[in-house]
């Protein structure tokens, strides 16, 4: 087996961003770090979260579809575990991997430089005319 250390920085830097290329699965890691909610509660709770803070990490709600492309996504990275209950209507359930969770706390870093560097990074930002 390869060791991990042998990855170049910068193939493992951008197979992370990849993850982040799908703009909703922060809010989605996020929501579930609290335990595990149920599919039809995510929607809502990442919403209202959004609404809360004045809608400043998106521009408009996230919609059922793009949940679900999400998901899918997170799913297949292996960053959360979907449950399902038996039944043709039993209740999906969504729960962070320990992988997710390890992966979320290593966002909390990033958001600090971001916090510490804001307006640095405003002051530099391209103007619409550009």
């Amino acid at each position: 087996m390869e060791d991990a250390w042998d990855m170049p920085y910068r193939q493992a830097a951008l197979e992370v961003m990849r993850i982040f290329k799908r703009e909703w699965t922060l809010a989605v890691l996020a929501t579930l770090a609290l335990g595990e909610v149920r599919h039809k509660d995510l929607l809502a709770e990442i919403n209202a979260v959004e609404e809360r803070i004045g809608w400043s990490s998106h521009e408009k709600p996230l919609s059922a579809r793009v949940l679900n492309y999400t998901l899918e996504g997170a799913v297949e990275n292996g960053l959360i575990e979907r449950r399902a209950e038996s039944g043709n209507f039993g209740a999906v359930w969504y729960q962070l991997t320990p992988v997710g969770r390890s992966l979320l706390r290593a966002t909390r870093p990033l958001a600090e430089w971001a916090q510490q560097n804001r307006q640095e990074l405003r002051n530099h930002r391209p103007s619409n005319d550009d």
